[in-house]
């Protein structure tokens, strides 16, 4: 099972080290991991020129996101983390779902039947987490990817967590936040074994 772990954080901190732990606990499960960060990375916006459609050759933009893509198209499983930023999504990230575009053109089936799951980390405990995590979950929907979260109880649509804006330090001594992290890790995992058999 092939697991691609993507921190739509420009820089290190709680976003980063929530999607690394992730990729920790699914690598003692078994699994294979690779990880991008948007951290320094030139990454364009899309302009929506639609190079992708009309050539169904990828971006039009020649960046950093060709690694991004690589890893979409390699994995079994998705890892999305992304900090809150004005209660949503990063920058960052939403740029990087956009520019999906490219790969989806070309291939509109390319993503189908990969299982999917979100990180939010947020500087506030309420701070857009449920949100972020919702727009997640509508890219997957859009690209055919499956979207799992952690289920009733405290993981409701994926990892929650509370950076208190102490980075990876404070999502480290977010209990509840790791929790929520830990059960939608499990129920991705399982799924991850369905679809992979």
């Amino acid at each position: 099972m092939k697991v691609f772990g993507v921190s739509g954080s420009p820089r290190i901190g709680g976003t980063d080290f929530a999607v690394r732990h992730a990729l920790h606990l699914l690598e003692e499960k078994g699994c294979e991991t690779a990880y991008f960060s948007v951290k320094l990375k030139k990454i364009e916006f899309c302009l929506h020129c639609d190079y992708c459609t009309r050539k169904k050759e990828g971006c039009v933009h020649k960046d950093a996101l060709a690694e991004f893509y690589d890893g979409l198209i390699w994995a079994d499983g998705i890892v999305i983390g992304t900090p809150c930023y004005q209660g949503t999504l990063s920058g960052q990230t939403k740029t990087l779902l956009d520019r999906c575009r490219a790969i989806l053109a070309r291939d509109p089936r390319v993503l189908d039947g990969k299982v999917g799951m979100g990180i939010a980390v947020g500087g506030d405990r309420n701070g857009g987490q449920e949100v972020a995590l919702r727009s997640l979950h509508d890219f997957y929907i859009i690209a055919g990817v499956i979207p799992v979260a952690g289920g009733a109880f405290g993981a409701n649509l994926g990892a929650t967590l509370w950076s208190r804006d102490q980075g990876g330090e404070g999502v480290n001594r977010d209990e509840d936040g790791l929790r929520s992290l830990r059960k939608t890790v499990k129920r991705f995992h399982e799924r991850l074994e369905r679809i992979t058999g």
